[in-house]
């Protein structure tokens, strides 16, 4: 692992979890566990034993300082400023330009700043089987054995095993599929060849960035030339693509046969919305699930989830599958079936100028 570096986007508002994840502060700077660190924390100290502060972190303008806050540790160089909002192919691709400018041999792991991962021990080892099938010139994904039929994921569909020494489980990928309705993604999980898409890739940096040479050279060449040239940044990012890196990179390269996953034997969500918050947070008897101070929360015969962001108490009695978020600014009180629908009142705060609340 001496070669590894780990690559952590961090961006995105997190809207479906508003109005606790922000604009100003989105949900990867938050504590959604319980445990006392950011979700951005917790990422880095579960690739802390593989990397040794190999660590760069994409971030944007809005959030780099709160970034830096959150991992004083890393130091300035750590992280990366995205002058503006492009898609994950710019940032993980910058992050790797940087990499392989200074190490050539290098590989890259690109892990999300917002994911919750119950087992990082089974997380590690799956990274290090990824790393072994990078250094062979793959790139290589993790992919997350389905739970259930979800249709918020995008699919990975598994082809032959690979038969690589240092990694047993290494698989070649067939396709990458676009996130299915119900009834396609129950076939899926019936035929057992399906695994969820989680982002998360491994790879050479050099092996990235000439693979996005092969669809993109002109893109490709200017990740090289702002690593090159770290002055450029502000010249040159405004004319960069905006494409996510399965879009650029993933779904050509394992049509030509060059990708391969790993399966994550380990508990993973990407604390989408309220209802996969309240998964990943214990409940008690009833089933209601508490973020913040229990003292806080007095919940009879209720279900759902209650976040006691303030000072005041909050008492839930006989709701089943509420949702109640309670930030000082904003009280939100719901269901987990409508909790999806404040992504529609962030956009009628925007309209009716409440940017302080977005």
């Amino acid at each position: 692992m001496s070669r590894l570096w780990s690559i952590i986007p961090a961006g995105g508002a997190g809207t479906r979890l508003w109005p606790l994840s922000r604009e100003r502060r989105p949900k990867f700077l938050l504590d959604l566990t319980g445990s006392g660190r950011s979700l951005l924390q917790q990422t880095v100290d579960r690739l802390a034993p593989l990397v040794e502060g190999r660590v760069l972190v994409v971030t944007g303008a809005d959030h780099a300082d709160q970034v830096r806050a959150d991992l004083p540790e890393l130091g300035e160089q750590a992280v990366l400023v995205e002058p503006s909002r492009k898609d994950s192919m710019a940032a993980i691709g910058l992050a790797a330009a940087v990499v392989e400018a200074q190490d050539p041999d290098a590989v890259v792991g690109s892990f999300a700043a917002d994911h919750v991962i119950a087992d990082p021990d089974r997380f590690r080892a799956c990274v290090q089987e990824a790393v072994v099938l990078a250094e062979q010139g793959h790139l290589v994904t993790i992919g997350i054995t389905p739970t259930g039929p979800a249709t918020g994921f995008g699919y990975i569909r598994v082809g032959a095993p690979l038969d690589v020494p240092g990694a047993p489980r290494g698989r070649a990928v067939a396709e990458f599929v676009e996130k299915p309705d119900l009834e396609t993604a129950r076939g899926y999980l019936s035929t057992g060849e399906f695994l969820w898409n989680a982002g998360m890739f491994v790879a050479r940096a050099s092996t990235l960035l000439d693979l996005l040479a092969d669809r993109d050279p002109s893109f490709a060449q200017r990740l090289r030339d702002i690593a090159a040239d770290p002055a450029s940044l502000a010249e040159v990012w405004p004319s960069l693509p905006r494409i996510a890196i399965d879009h650029a990179v993933a779904e050509p390269a394992a049509a030509a046969g060059r990708v391969a996953v790993v399966p994550g034997d380990f508990a993973w969500d990407d604390v989408g919305d309220f209802a996969s918050l309240t998964g990943v947070l214990p409940t008690d008897s009833s089933g209601l699930a508490i973020l913040g101070d229990p003292a806080r929360v007095h919940g009879e015969g209720s279900s759902g989830l209650v976040v006691a962001g303030t000072e005041r108490d909050v008492v839930v009695l006989g709701m089943t599958d509420v949702v109640v978020v309670d930030t000082g600014e904003v009280l939100l009180v719901t269901t987990r079936e409508r909790a999806q629908d404040v992504k529609g009142v962030i956009e009628r705060l925007k309209d009716a100028g409440r940017t302080d609340l977005a």
